[in-house]
């Protein structure tokens, strides 16, 4: 009975049955008890710890269920062999890359990726979202691995008649945000595709490319977007462009320009043209130029949309639309999975947009963001008259200003921050040389601030740079 020198505390909240149970596996793991050892029978242990048998039997199936003991018919238990693990050596400090210096406080942040939250349209959503979930108990089951047809061929009708796009519902895949069909995207592209990025540019997608394991080349800008004769010299065969408002330069693509890269498309059969609709739905001053995959004769885009901007960034709803051929490769690699995007979020979405709502969401909100766009213009024109000058305020949630004040880029920022007020500088956003990038440039995204915000803020900047 040596090896069961255990002492039981029959005041602990503990069953007893756990702590026999706890025991012997820190017995047989420190090798206190050895491989193929005899344990004492459930009657020895009953009369030594003076427990039930009940008691001891759970304790027994336990580690037998586990693997711990093995029990052989009319001899009784005996311990199993496992393998020894040896602790691994502490770690002092975590890793450098998972260390981050604390962010000096602000009270004002001109985000480029935030909404106003006070203009969700909270009392709708919320009412087509009960009826979904009471009228549509089905929905609780697996759906298509595309997004449900009723979502899909209400996204085909949306973007037929605002963006001018060509489709069935068949070529529209949603997905639970840009990220995830961009992932998605590259498995249907070829494994040698080099990807030709907007510099500067959304450094998620940069990033997303890279770690996938693809050849990015950056591609420079001029005044109607992407440089098509970088392009053509790059060696690149697939181009991925923001022609509606171009992050974060806010260029907005002639179509000029867009015909030029439907032409270097179709020059290969091997090229393709990735068009993310960035900030499409809100226009100022100027007539929507329709979507290029519309423009496209020979099927050569792959268009990607999102609802973060028009609705919330947390509703996670985006959508591809896969040329014919890429369609076939997705039909082969990925209908055994299911779809990344809540049913009853889709089918909230598709009766948000059946109804509508969602255009009339869209039209009250951008009087409001174009309000608050006049608004900040207004506010900084007057704090800094002819030291400013503002680019790309057309379209989109954001707009480029530049301080001719002689500071740096860096010092802008800095002495923003100082005063509270967080705002980015055009740099952050260019790869390689950042020579390159206009002087004294920052981004100023203005949605998530309110005009009172907007007005506090712009005060605190006339403090930090006159």
């Amino acid at each position: 009975m040596n090896a069961f020198l255990c002492k039981l505390d029959f005041n602990r909240k503990h069953p007893l049955y756990l702590q026999l149970y706890s025991f012997l596996v820190q017995e047989i793991k420190s090798g206190n008890l050895k491989v193929d050892e005899r344990l004492p029978s459930k009657k020895a242990v009953c009369a030594h710890l003076g427990i039930s048998q009940s008691t001891v039997e759970t304790a027994y199936d336990m580690l037998s269920a586990e693997g711990y003991i093995r029990s052989i018919p009319r001899s009784g238990y005996y311990v199993c062999q496992l393998e020894r693990l040896e602790p691994s050596e502490p770690s002092l400090s975590p890793p450098t890359a998972l260390i981050k210096a604390p962010e000096p406080p602000y009270r004002f942040y001109f985000s480029t990726s935030a909404v106003d939250i006070k203009a969700f349209p909270y009392a709708s959503w919320a009412k087509l979202h009960k009826e979904v979930m009471y009228q549509n108990p089905e929905l609780l089951q697996r759906g298509d691995a595309q997004g449900d047809d009723c979502l899909r061929e209400s996204l085909c009708k949306f973007l037929r008649e605002y963006r001018g796009v060509h489709c069935n519902p068949d070529q529209i895949v949603v997905g639970a945000g840009m990220e995830y069909l961009l992932d998605l995207v590259l498995q249907l592209l070829d494994q040698d595709a080099v990807f030709a990025l907007e510099n500067p540019g959304y450094d998620t997608t940069y990033h997303i490319i890279r770690n996938n394991g693809r050849s990015v080349v950056d591609i420079p800008l001029d005044r109607d977007g992407m440089s098509i004769t970088h392009l053509a010299q790059s060696g690149a065969t697939v181009a991925y462009v923001t022609p509606s408002h171009q992050f974060p330069m806010g260029i907005t693509m002639p179509i000029g320009r867009r015909t030029q890269l439907l032409k270097w498309a179709n020059e290969s059969p091997n090229r393709y043209i990735i068009e993310d609709d960035y900030d499409s739905e809100f226009r100022f001053n100027i007539r929507p130029i329709p979507a290029m995959q519309g423009l496209s004769l020979h099927s050569k885009v792959i268009y990607v949309g999102t609802f973060s901007r028009s609705i919330a960034p947390s509703i996670r709803v985006a959508y591809l639309v896969l040329p014919p051929a890429l369609l076939q490769r997705y039909l082969e690699k990925f209908t055994f999975s299911s779809s990344t995007v809540s049913r009853f979020e889709q089918y909230t979405l598709c009766r948000f947009l059946e109804r509508g709502l969602f255009s009339r969401h869209l039209n009250r909100v951008g009087n409001l963001y174009k309000q608050r766009k006049d608004h900040v213009i207004k506010q900084l024109e007057k704090a800094f008259g002819n030291q400013i000058a503002i680019q790309g305020d057309n379209a989109g949630l954001h707009f480029l200003i530049q301080i001719k004040n002689g500071m740096e880029e860096s010092e802008l920022v800095r002495r923003a921050l100082e005063q509270g007020v967080k705002i980015n500088g055009i740099s952050r956003y260019f790869r390689g040389d950042v020579k390159q990038c206009p002087s004294s440039t920052l981004v100023l995204g203005y949605a998530g601030l309110c005009q009172q915000e907007l007005s506090d803020a712009v005060c605190l900047l006339k403090k930090a740079w006159n």
